[in-house]
């Protein structure tokens, strides 16, 4: 069967990235969880997708020109504002205090695809062993030079190569880079595509799996983890 992952928590239903999202997927049972990571003007990490804050926040600027203290100021709330109540955008120090103790499986992205943040993926990988969480745990992200430098820093943590883009021999490619996971967004994959992954050994965890037909087509294909705003439709249609 394939896994439950709530994308950015459970965004469908509360803030994206917020511990609100994660509190209410880790509520109903989800199987793991993706969030995107970036790295602040003092080095802290915290979680939030755009590199500009004001899609998702009461105010704008960049994430890497703001200190945390800073950036705790604002409401993530995004177009749930008002409606629970003020949700600051959240560190992965928190969210790792969330689910230190559950059996949830947590993706990371990295999002270095703009800028590179020198050092995030150290100070990442140090945390998760700070936690005890390298078994619990994909790395990803679209800047596969960042996938590469996680595996030569802690080769054991499970990686994944995002792509949003038509791929010949993706599996291929993520198998010859010793990288375990292809993680494309769903209207991607064919049956071709999926045999073709998973003949070439990858674990593929797609996004952003909302809609029900979705759901189950990409179920019966076999797909190891399905990656969506509303993991309570997939619990309903795969449980």
């Amino acid at each position: 069967m394939s896994k439950i992952f709530a994308h950015r928590g459970f965004s469908g239903k509360y803030p994206e990235n917020t511990m609100l999202a994660f509190e209410k997927a880790v509520e109903i049972g989800v199987d793991g969880i993706e969030m995107d990571v970036h790295l602040t003007k003092d080095n802290e990490l915290v979680i939030i997708h755009d590199e500009n804050i004001k899609r998702t926040c009461n105010g704008e600027g960049l994430v890497r020109d703001m200190t945390l203290e800073e950036l705790k100021a604002f409401d993530a709330s995004a177009t749930f504002t008002g409606v629970y109540g003020v949700n600051p955008i959240p560190t992965l120090r928190e969210y790792f205090e969330l689910v230190k103790d559950t059996d949830i499986i947590t993706n990371i992205e990295l999002k270095t695809g703009i800028f590179e943040y020198p050092t995030i993926e150290k100070r990442v990988i140090d945390m998760i062993y700070e936690y005890g969480l390298q078994d619990k745990i994909i790395l990803s992200s679209f800047n596969h030079f960042t996938v590469k430098r996680c595996e030569e820093i802690a080769p054991e943590i499970k990686r994944g190569f995002l792509c949003e883009s038509w791929l010949i021999n993706y599996g291929k490619y993520t198998a010859e880079q010793n990288v375990q996971c292809c993680h494309p967004i769903f209207c991607n994959l064919s049956k071709e595509v999926v045999d073709e992954m998973h003949g070439a050994g990858c674990e593929i965890n797609t996004w952003t799996v909302n809609e029900y037909e979705d759901i189950e087509r990409l179920a019966a294909l076999g797909v190891d983890a399905l990656i969506g705003n509303f993991p309570d439709r997939m619990i309903e249609k795969l449980r």
